[in-house]
């Protein structure tokens, strides 16, 4: 999978679990060949967090300002996605020139846990499997069935639902 293969097994993992969002572009950038590449840099000049802690993380709207603050690149956030439009931007995953951050709700996955972001991968379309690189050292990454990560993104945020981050 190109994608996967861009990040070169080099995943930084989250220094503390209110960071998943940072982290997450801070590895999408790597990949990239951006700049910004660390939580600090994703972070700097947004205001949010303090001493390298956010203390209730970040939404995707405001992850999504986080990265517009560091790149030219177009980012987009796409929630409110029904099943087969989040499935038409799984096979975009593929995509060297695309890359998607996923934030979704543990505990529909894991049975525990709270809201999380992390890269995705690739999609293996056959298989109906998406591998995503969680920036928790924990878990690592991962493959998982559409479906089921389809229903822990399809969960509130607060008021609004979750959803993709598109960094192209």
């Amino acid at each position: 999978m190109p994608v996967a293969a861009s990040f070169n097994r080099d995943l930084v993992w989250q220094s503390n679990p209110s960071v998943c969002g940072p982290a997450s572009v801070a590895n999408v950038f790597r990949s990239l060949g951006e700049t910004a590449t660390t939580e600090a840099a994703v972070l700097l000049g947004t205001g949010w967090c303090w001493f390298g802690i956010c203390p209730i993380g970040l939404t995707l709207d405001e992850l999504a300002d986080a990265a517009r603050l560091h790149t030219q690149r177009k980012v987009t956030v796409l929630r409110d996605l029904t099943a087969a439009e989040f499935q038409e931007h799984l096979r975009r995953a593929n995509d060297a020139g695309r890359r998607y951050i996923i934030n979704f709700d543990r505990e529909i996955i894991f049975g525990a846990g709270v809201g999380h972001h992390s890269p995705i991968g690739g999609y293996l379309e056959t298989e109906d499997l998406v591998f995503v690189l969680d920036v928790n050292r924990d878990f690592q990454p991962w493959l998982i069935e559409r479906e089921r990560l389809f229903s822990a993104m399809d969960t509130l945020d607060g008021q609004r639902k979750r959803g993709l981050l598109l960094i192209e």
